[in-house]
Order: structure tokens, then C-alpha cells, then sequence
């Protein structure tokens, strides 16, 4: 079975696979004679979902849709480890967003009391099946975004707020919508039937919905700027290249740390991406390896990790990364990666060494369970095998990597991957635009 897999996860995560059933749900679109409908999951205190709804706008002018709004509150205790920590890093990153991107956002989070957020959670629900929810969600959102509680408390029927409990069933019904269609994260746009259907998280994935509309024919207004496009252009917006890819030396050599899994995509793509930006500023990069989560006896629900698996792939392809003839380490594979290590470290080649590894288990389909497939990752990095082979059963790698989970955690982080430098601590491998814009920030400073 084990020999198979690999070509099981290629299949998913194909292009081929992926025009087929995009190629059903259109064909069942029109026989059907519907619209091209997005939906779109809403959370009042979500500050992703406040910039999402910013450019909505926009992409209804722009091409031929209609949208079908869900409102949701509740988060789903089994995909948010820690969901404090979540909720702080989100609203740090949709500032750097806004910041970028010229939306609008408040500069400290809002002191609206829970009970507010249920009341205009209602009045939400209500207005899905008026017609004017976006011109309703438009107001409410920025009322309790930039904390105006009495403008905020004018947009709620007092009839809505004296009957909170009539509209539980509906707060239900699109929180159970969203979980059986896959996803788990508010700020989402869903686009296609099965088995079309693919989710897109607000700006991040934005261009992913755009091109797919643009590929059917769905642009209506050729001159109403693409809503993407318009965000990945605006002034002083970080770049995934940086520089036109020209280097820009820093001279005081403070290192990026990279928190990261042997088994997390992400952390794969991470992994890559850092390598470059820290090379293209030629800083060290340090990476602190900790163990999976599942592996640390945490819960990673079947629907998060296909969600992970079939995002990587088009994050990896954007980047020309290569992902998704896979071997999945989890368990024996990862120990014996974390085992080896130290080695690799007084070889000085431990990056190299991890970098081969996730490219050998995440695009190459090698099964680093077994010595045949662990030898060859190990050559490719340089070391010797017959030395290698002789650490596997070394469990020293433990105490280190439970440390770097502490460290990690000290740092005010919880997953993988994540990066820290100087006083910045970002989580997830989407976020290397703010480590490059402080990156840049001391490279003007030098330059003065």
C-alpha cells in the first residue's frame, strides 16, 4: 500500500484531476441553469473576514456572479490549537494586510462585548435572506471593527436581539454547511459544485477565484480592475520575489528562525521560500524542528489535512516548487529525520539536509520509513550512510525538539511553520511577506 500512496496523492492533487471535475461542475452549472454562485462564510470577529468583505464589492463588479453569504461565529474546537493565539496573530496580520493593500482597519482590536458580537451575528443571519446583506454586513462590520457600539447597536433590530435563540438553528445550519464541504476557517469564498467545488481563503486565495472565473468566461467588466491583481499592486506591497530577485546584503547578520515539520506541506514550501529570502538578504536561517502535531498527540482532522494537501499544491505551483507525488512521513519517517540531524549539523549542511528530505518525501514519493529511501535522501545532502545509519535509533533529537517547541511557544506561536526575527513573529508560510518588509525596513536603515 505504502508504494501506491504516492501515486494516490499525485492523482488529487493533479491538474488533470482538478479540470475533470471543475469541467462536471460547470457541466451540471448550466444544465441546471444557475449562476455562478460563490458563497461566502462571514465572521463578524474575524478581522480576515472585515478585509474580504472590503473587495467584495469589486468582484461582484466585475464578473458575472452572485454571492450566497453564510454567517458563522462558532470556531470548531478540533482545527484551533490554540485559538487565542490565533485570534491575536489574525488581527496582526490583517493590519499588515490593510496596511499593504489600502483597506481600511482599525489600529487596536475592538472592546465590543461577546453578547454585541452574537446580537449582530442575528441581525446578520436575518439580512441573508433579505437581498442586502452585503450594504447591511458593510456597516455592521465596520461598526464593530472600529468600535462605534452605539452606531453598531442602531443596525440591530431590537425584535432580532429580544429573539436570539429563533435564529440558532441558522447559525447551525451554515456552521455544519461549511463543515461538511470541507473547511473549517471563516473569510472563505466557495466556488463549484461537487465534485468542482474549492475553497478560497479571503486575499490570500483571492486570485485563485479569479482565475478560475476569468478561465469560464465570467468577466462582465473588463474595465472594473481585477480585485487581486489591484492588491498584489499597490504601493510598498511586499513582493514574493523581492527586489526583482536582486541581492540585498544586511550587515548586522540577525538570523530568520523557522519553527518547522518534517510532515506539515507548509512547512516544505516554507522551508524553500526562506531559504531564498534569507540568501537574497544574506542573513542566516535557523531551523528549530519540532514535532508534528499528531505526534504530539494533537488532533488534525481528516478535512484540515486535505484542505493543507490540495492548498500546498497550487501555493507549490505558484512558486514552482515541486509537491504532490507523495510519501507521507509521518511516525518512523520523522523520527528517523529528527534522528539524524545533529549529524547533519556538524556537517554544516542541516538545511540542505531538511530541504532535500521534505522535496524527497512531499514531490519524490520516497519512503524515508525504510533504509533504501532514507540512503538516498541522505547522499543527496552529502553525509554518509554507513555513518547515518548507525544514529537511527539515537533519541537524544527528543529533548532538543520538545525545547524548540517550548521556544516556539515562547515566542507567542503554536504551529508550523512559523518565523521569527528581531521582535516579529509570524505564523504560517503565507506571512514571509511581513518577515520581508522588516527585512527591507533594516536594509533602508543601513543605507542612510
Amino acid at each position: 500500500m505504502s508504494r501506491i500512496k504516492p501515486y494516490l496523492y499525485s492523482l488529487v492533487s493533479s491538474q488533470g484531476l482538478l479540470k475533470l471535475q471543475r469541467a462536471v461542475a460547470e457541466w451540471r452549472r448550466k444544465q441546471a441553469d444557475k449562476p455562478h454562485l460563490v458563497s461566502v462564510y462571514l465572521r463578524i470577529n474575524d478581522p480576515h473576514s472585515y478585509l474580504l468583505l472590503q473587495v467584495l464589492p469589486i468582484l461582484a463588479e466585475r464578473y458575472n456572479i452572485d454571492f450566497d453569504f453564510r454567517t458563522v461565529l462558532r470556531l470548531q474546537e478540533d482545527m484551533y490549537p490554540a485559538p487565542q493565539l490565533w485570534e491575536q496573530h489574525a488581527f496582526a496580520d490583517s493590519a499588515f494586510l490593510a496596511n499593504q493593500h489600502g483597506l481600511t482597519f482599525p489600529k487596536t482590536p475592538p472592546t465590543t462585548t461577546p453578547a454585541l458580537a452574537k446580537y449582530a451575528t442575528a441581525q446578520l443571519l436575518h439580512a441573508e435572506l433579505q437581498g442586502d446583506y452585503l450594504e447591511q454586513a458593510t456597516e455592521i462590520f465596520k461598526h464593530y471593527w472600529h468600535d462605534q457600539e452605539d452606531a453598531l447597536n442602531t443596525c440591530i433590530d431590537p425584535r432580532i436581539q429580544r429573539n436570539m435563540e429563533c435564529y440558532q438553528h441558522h447559525l447551525l445550519a451554515n456552521e455544519t454547511r461549511l463543515h461538511n464541504n470541507g473547511h473549517y476557517l471563516s473569510a472563505m469564498l466557495h466556488y463549484g459544485e461537487k465534485p468542482g467545488g474549492e475553497w478560497y481563503w479571503g486575499l490570500s486565495r483571492l486570485a485563485y477565484l479569479e482565475q478560475r472565473l476569468t478561465a469560464l468566461g465570467a468577466v462582465k467588466n473588463v474595465t472594473t480592475p481585477s480585485p487581486s491583481t489591484e492588491l498584489n499592486t499597490k504601493p510598498n506591497a511586499a513582493s514574493n520575489t523581492g527586489n526583482n530577485g536582486e541581492s540585498t546584503p544586511i550587515s548586522d547578520k540577525i538570523p530568520i528562525i523557522l519553527y518547522w515539520s518534517a510532515r506539515s506541506p507548509y512547512s516544505y514550501l516554507g522551508l524553500v521560500r526562506a531559504k531564498a529570502l534569507a540568501a537574497r538578504y544574506d542573513i542566516p536561517l535557523i531551523v528549530k524542528p519540532v514535532l508534528p502535531m499528531v505526534m504530539r498527540r494533537m488532533q488534525v482532522p481528516r478535512q484540515k489535512g486535505l484542505y493543507i494537501f490540495k492548498d500546498t499544491k497550487r501555493e507549490a505551483e505558484k512558486y514552482g516548487i515541486p509537491f504532490g507525488f507523495a510519501a507521507d512521513p509521518l511516525g518512523a519517517a520523522v523520527e528517523r529525520c529528527y534522528a539524524l540531524v545533529d549529524y547533519a549539523s556538524e556537517q554544516h549542511c542541516a538545511n540542505l539536509f531538511l530541504e532535500i528530505f521534505t522535496r524527497s518525501v512531499w514531490s519524490e514519493g520516497i519512503d524515508a520509513a525504510t533504509d533504501t529511501g532514507l540512503k538516498k535522501i541522505v547522499e543527496a545532502a552529502g553525509l554518509d550512510w554507513s555513518h547515518a545509519k548507525t544514529l537511527l535509533n539515537n533519541n537524544d533529537w527528543r529533548h532538543w525538539a520538545q525545547e524548540n517547541l517550548l521556544d516556539m511557544y515562547d515566542k507567542g506561536l503554536w504551529g508550523v511553520p512559523s518565523f521569527h526575527y528581531r521582535q516579529l513573529s509570524v505564523f504560517g508560510q503565507d506571512r514571509l511577506d511581513r518577515v520581508e518588509c522588516a527585512l527591507r525596513e533594516v536594509y533602508i536603515a543601513e543605507q542612510i
